[in-house]
């Protein structure tokens, strides 16, 4: 199983599509399995899955039903969520969460259109809605990890210790430009010429595997995953994080994103299913081999060795600094808008303050 960053690049008129499709196959059937990551079709990623038990069955029409859209196949930035079923903390709170996988990992969609209340979402991918002229109607209310953990990862010895060294080599790309415009800002911070960098288009959705094959040189992936993964297969790989070339990338990603009307018909709904997520995730940083085995309940294709090398590193990243699991920081979630804006990538200017809250952790 892989997550492609591909499926985080995503344009406005891709969003406009996307919520077209996510309205007319949201909640399409319901599946106890989860679809192979790696080969996931159209009509098997739209199907519904749920793991783990919330509550029997003949209590859960007294529970109120939450959907939430996952935006990709179940990983182990989802642990947390798969704990807080397994756990029954979403019963606890008199939820009936249902998770979802729509087709092409649109959960932004799903959640804007109001087919799922919940979603995973990034921060960089929201930007294209709410940097243009309709916006969907999205908060993020919580973050998954607490810092960037993205990185650019490269074959070992071959001088791309650091952004510099991208210069001049091929870095294999997905052709965004918010994605493009942040290679070339890293590469010139660090030193290199960012006008030399050869961007090849980045097919293989197995990053360990396209630089086996030699289709590129440099690739931007999760450490959590792709870094793991080449770790667990013993591939010698360089890397960097792209937060400690320019700190005004270190925003977050991912985080769950809400849809605005149920944040305000149904705010202590929100505030009860935060609970629940929260104690998932942090069952998962205190527990995380038993994690893993929840989590390979919803995915058994996933390789066990690989889920729970990066469900420990995780585990010291979902909260890292912060006083508490999902806070938001304020001035790094601006910095990054401010850039963005700045540079003129989006199409209408993002606010300070636009698109996230912490008002409804339990922390609030």
């Amino acid at each position: 199983m892989t997550y492609s960053m591909r499926n985080r690049l995503m344009t406005r008129r891709t969003f406009a599509v996307a919520a077209a499709a996510a309205m007319a196959t949201a909640l399409v059937g319901c599946s106890s399995g989860a679809s192979d990551a790696q080969g996931t079709s159209d009509e098997q990623s739209a199907q519904s899955t749920q793991e783990g038990q919330g509550a029997p069955a003949a209590a859960q029409s007294s529970l109120a039903p939450i959907t939430f859209a996952l935006d990709w196949t179940p990983n182990t930035n989802h642990t947390g969520l798969y704990v807080a079923l397994e756990k029954s903390f979403y019963a606890e709170e008199g939820l009936d969460v249902l998770l979802v996988q729509p087709p092409d990992g649109d959960a932004d969609a799903l959640v804007g259109t109001k087919n799922a209340q919940v979603g995973m979402a990034f921060q960089d991918i929201m930007a294209g809605y709410l940097g243009s002229a309709d916006p969907l109607p999205v908060t993020a209310i919580a973050t998954v990890i607490q810092h960037n953990t993205s990185g650019i990862m490269s074959r070992q010895g071959e001088g791309i210790e650091s952004a510099a060294g991208m210069a001049g080599k091929r870095y294999g790309t997905w052709d965004a430009p918010i994605e493009r415009a942040i290679i070339e800002n890293i590469v010139a911070t660090d030193g290199g010429d960012p006008a030399t960098i050869e961007f090849v288009p980045a097919n293989s959705t197995d990053e360990v595997s396209g630089l086996r094959a030699d289709q590129f040189d440099s690739v931007w992936v999760f450490a959590a995953w792709a870094l793991q993964n080449a770790q667990v297969q013993g591939f010698p790989v360089d890397y960097f994080a792209i937060a400690d070339i320019n700190p005004v990338f270190d925003y977050y990603t991912p985080v769950i994103i809400a849809n605005d009307a149920w944040l305000a018909e149904q705010p202590d709904q929100a505030k009860a299913f935060l609970r629940a997520t929260a104690k998932g995730y942090e069952y998962a940083m205190a527990h995380p081999e038993e994690a893993v085995d929840i989590l390979l309940k919803a995915a058994p294709e996933i390789d066990r060795d690989l889920a729970l090398s990066s469900q420990e590193y995780l585990a010291d990243q979902y909260v890292a600094d912060a006083p508490a699991w999902g806070v938001i920081d304020p001035e790094r979630w601006n910095a990054f808008y401010r850039w963005l804006n700045e540079e003129g990538l989006v199409e209408t200017e993002i606010p300070d303050n636009t698109g996230f809250s912490n008002e409804y952790l339990p922390t609030a």
